[in-house]
């Protein structure tokens, strides 16, 4: 559960909030050099002063919040002159459209929307560069319901229409034998919602219930509720991409320094986040708190913190069965998978294993 704070802290984070407002609105953060290989650069950092960051209030996007904490992306992209202005989005989807829009540079996006964004291109505007996150997603209920069954005629919820969650929920709700349409119509509706709304109308008794990210989940089980699926159950050996990172195909031909900068930088928020998770959690609500004015309750952190596994592996293979269950579902055509060639040409890692190999680990396949 959510605690309100009306007091902003005077943060590297609290300055770049006032950053983000802008971001949504600028129509370019680079020069348009010509198109290089992201291994080598065409037009100089020099070029652009601001990388401009989207990511969720979500745990799942918690390596942002220790970068930005713990001054990763101030020491690594500042020796290029380039500082970070976030952007806060509920869901994937407006994630997208502001990729599209060029508003947004690099991003931290779950597998759907990813996929969308993959297709609505014919894979020309973006490229997962990274992993950030597994697990981390659950179906929490109202205490009175024990099967899909007593969901029936009942409401339940997810973040947003086509986002990661919400293909997940319908997608299980079908395999279930319910009939729940790509619109969330059916024998159990499916709304959308913002996370926050989510846990509030839970409470108040309107949802019965909710496929939602961390913390979320927790503060749903805080509010009376109870786990009817965890989704680490459904995925061999509990491992599923939720969140990846992707970048505009155009910022990373034009700005590859820039892009290995920020990789740096979230590969040495990966490593803190994994010897020093007290302290990782503590940045994570602190760098929340500088955003939103929100925190989240201390007594649900680590229990949420437990169900998600940092990762810069992207675990394509997930991504791939994700989409699979959007076509199901009928929140994507199988067309447009094949009209934007499939999803190799998706990943681009070259950046990613320059990254680790000078810090001596192996590379991401």
């Amino acid at each position: 559960m959510f605690s309100r704070s009306r007091r902003r802290r005077t943060t590297v984070l609290a300055a770049l909030a006032a950053v983000s407002a802008l971001a949504l609105a600028a129509c370019s953060s680079s020069s348009g050099g010509s198109t290089s290989p992201s291994g080598s650069s065409s037009s100089s950092a020099s070029e652009i002063t601001t990388l401009r960051l989207g990511f969720f209030p979500n745990l799942t996007h918690a390596p942002a919040y220790v970068a930005l904490q713990e001054g990763y992306f101030k020491d690594d992209l500042g020796t290029l002159g380039v500082k970070v202005a976030p952007t806060l989005f509920n869901a994937g989807p407006d994630a997208v459209t502001a990729l599209f829009a060029n508003a947004v540079d690099i991003a931290y996006v779950g597998p759907n929307p990813t996929v969308n964004a993959w297709t609505q291109s014919k894979g020309a505007a973006i490229k997962v560069i990274s992993g950030a996150a597994s697990g981390g997603a659950s179906f929490v209920v109202a205490k009175d319901i024990t099967s899909v069954k007593d969901l029936e005629g009942k409401t339940v919820a997810s973040p947003q229409l086509g986002n990661t969650q919400d293909v997940a929920l319908k997608y299980w709700l079908n395999k279930q034998g319910e009939q729940v349409a790509a619109d969330g119509t059916g024998s159990v509706t499916v709304t959308n919602a913002s996370n926050s709304d989510i846990v509030t109308a839970f409470g108040t008794g309107d949802l019965s219930g909710a496929w939602v990210p961390e913390p979320y989940a927790q503060s749903l089980i805080a509010a009376g509720g109870h786990v009817l699926v965890n989704e680490n159950d459904l995925w061999p050996g509990g491992k599923f991409v939720t969140t990846n990172i992707v970048v505009r195909s155009q910022f990373l031909d034009e700005h590859p320094d820039v892009v290995q900068a920020f990789l740096t930088a979230n590969e040495q928020a990966l490593a803190f986040i994994k010897k020093n998770p007290t302290q990782a959690q503590a940045d994570f609500n602190s760098g929340l708190l500088a955003l939103t004015g929100s925190s989240v309750d201390s007594a649900i952190l680590p229990k949420a913190w437990d169900q998600v596994t940092f990762t810069d592996d992207p675990l394509k293979a997930t991504l791939v069965a994700s989409a699979a269950h959007a076509v199901s579902v009928g929140l994507l055509e199988q067309s447009a998978i094949d009209g934007a060639g499939g999803f190799d040409p998706l990943y681009d890692l070259t950046l990613l294993n320059k990254v680790r190999a000078k810090a001596s680990l192996p590379p991401v396949q």
